[in-house]
This record gives structure tokens, sequence and C-alpha cells, in this order.
């Protein structure tokens, strides 16, 4: 039986100025519709699964145009409800060089997934079959009634025996001042209720305030990572350590640690398209290991390279099927494919 595998999250509008322009300079947008939970269920269903989304979007053309998109994607939007009249936006202005790429939010407290109202998702419906669902701390810094949403989901797809996966992604502009300190009991909730973590040792200094006397990042990473799977009982946790260069080159290496021991990919050395949605390709990669049952050092290496590629296409969403992927990680030499 195919495994059916959701996401909880927020539609968004992406913006994008064109080639390489400020805002102030460009009088053009190109739009499309994402989200980390849009990224990695349609990257879910390229691996061969069935891929549910569960938002809401507003009643008005702007929500047929995403849900029509979300469809192309190959997305079930059976939970995809409607009511409200906003969607959240970002705005996105490419780097060049020295400058680095900026996103700028805009309309996200008001869009219509994010003033739902307490009872308008049926959880246990939804839980009801779901092998794995993913969260994100995007969704997590909007506000007390999503948090809630969260929470109550993932404990009724744990509940109910599915994989309850939370990606960190803790982003200081949307949690204002004071946003460690705030953000922190709602970490922990949801790291309580999770069987798999994406986060690195950054996440685990400053949003959950534990300390360390090391100083180099790989030495922090391998002492306390295991503190925070211990403390919360995750089975798995992985993320990533990126390497840039004034060269328009990024270099990405992945590691994985479960029962414990960590597993680390080769780092990957690559120019760069578009970097927007690549940690969703590299979650999505880790989630189809881990339900794959494969080995840590397999999924890894595959979560990694499924992260660089991403970083190859325009646009959030990951577009590489699993032989892709597969077939990148083990090539050396990347001609034409006749």
């Amino acid at each position: 039986m195919v495994k059916r595998v959701g996401a909880f999250g927020e539609v968004v509008m992406r913006l994008e100025v064109p080639g390489h322009d400020l805002l102030i300079q460009s009088n053009r947008l190109k739009y499309s519709f994402s989200g980390s939970g849009v990224n990695v269920v349609s990257a879910m269903t390229r691996y061969g699964y069935t891929g549910l989304l569960v938002s809401r979007l507003p009643v008005n053309p702007l929500g047929d145009a995403a849900e029509s998109y979300l469809r192309g994607l190959g997305l079930s939007t059976e939970y995809v409800l409607r009511g409200g009249q906003y969607i959240g936006m970002y705005f996105l202005e490419n780097g060049y060089g020295a400058r680095p790429g900026r996103v700028t939010y805009s309309n996200r407290m008001e869009s219509s997934f994010n003033i739902a109202s307490e009872g308008t998702y049926p959880f246990e419906t939804i839980a009801s079959g779901m092998d794995a669902i993913h969260f994100c701390g995007i969704t997590l810094a909007m506000n007390d009634s999503v948090r809630l949403a969260m929470k109550q989901l993932a404990q009724a797809v744990k509940e109910q025996g599915g994989t309850v996966v939370f990606d960190c992604n803790y982003r200081p502009a949307l949690w204002g001042d004071q946003g460690y300190v705030t953000a922190k009991p709602h970490y922990e909730e949801m790291l309580h209720l999770s069987d798999i973590v994406l986060m690195n040792e950054r996440d685990a200094l400053h949003i959950l305030g534990l300390n360390t006397y090391k100083v180099q990042r790989e030495e922090q990473l391998n002492e306390l990572i295991p503190v925070v799977a211990e403390r919360y009982d995750v089975r798995t946790l992985a993320g990533t350590h990126r390497t840039i260069y004034s060269d328009n080159r990024h270099c990405l290496q992945g590691y994985l640690f479960k029962e414990g021991a960590f597993a680390y990919s080769e780092p990957l050395t690559f120019s760069v398209y578009d970097r927007i949605g690549a940690g969703d390709a590299f979650a999505s990669g880790i989630m189809y290991g881990e339900l794959e049952a494969w080995m840590p050092e397999e999924t890894i290496s595959f979560a990694a390279t499924a992260g660089m590629l991403a970083h190859t296409v325009a646009g959030d969403t990951p577009m590489a099927s699993a032989g892709d992927i597969i077939q990148a990680r083990n090539s050396t030499v990347r001609d034409v494919t006749r």
C-alpha cells in the first residue's frame, strides 16, 4: 500500500523580483505558491507517496489559483479548506556576489490559514491512516491558535501510530523581540511530540538554551544533539552545515543522529541557482529514508543530495525524483542525459 504523508502549514505566495534587481529597482514580479509543507509533501509525491496538505485558502481567485497550483504539484487538496480573504506573501530579492538574498514577509497574520478558528480541521479524520506528518517552526511562529492546532494534530497522528516530523526552521523576523525566550516553550512541546527533528547545534544553543564550552560547530553538534535526543525522547535528529563561498558556490554537509550514533554525508560543493526551499528538500530526503527503513548512512547521503539538487532549479519546490537523486549521488561526472 502506498504510504500517506501529510504536512500542516500555510500556503504562501512567492513574489520574486526578476534577475538580481532590488524591489526599488523593478516594476515586475513573478509569482508562484509554496510553503515549507507544500515543498516537503510535493517532494514526497515525487518519491511515490500520496501527499496531503492540511491548510486553508481564501475564498477568492487567489485561493483558486493556489489550489490549482497545488494540484499541479501532485498534492491532494482533500484537507485544504476554504475561508477568509487573504493569503500570506513574501517578496524575494535574489542576492548577487557580496549582497545576500532578502525575503520580506507581508500579510502573514491576516492570511486565511492563520486566522482559522479552533475546530476548523477534523484532526481525527486527518490522522487516520497518516503514515507521517510534517510541521515546521515557521508555522509555529504565527499565533496561539495555529500553535494549538499544530500540537493537537501532532498528538492525533502520534496516537494513531504515525510518525511526527518537526523542522525547527527558526525565523527571527517572525518571532519579534525576545524571540528565543518566546519560542522556547512552544519548541519544547513540539520536540516532545516528535519522532524526527530537523535542527542543528545553533537551534540547541539559542532556542533551547543548552550550554557548551566547545567552540567549533562540529564539536558543539557532537555534544549537544545527543542531549536533545535524550531530553526530548527524539528518535532521529538531522540537519546540515553550510559554507558559502564568494563565487556563488556553497558546500553542504548533512548529519543524522540515531540510536546513539552520528552519520555524515560527504561534503557537497555546488553552484547555486535558487536557494529557497533547499532545506525542505533535505527534510523530505530524511523522511523518505526513515520511512523506507534505510540505514542512516544511506538516508543522510540521499537527503544531502536532494538538498544540493534543490539549489539547481528555480522556485521553492523540489523537482527531483528519487531516481534523479540517486543518479546524482552516484555520479562523479555530470553530462547531458540522453
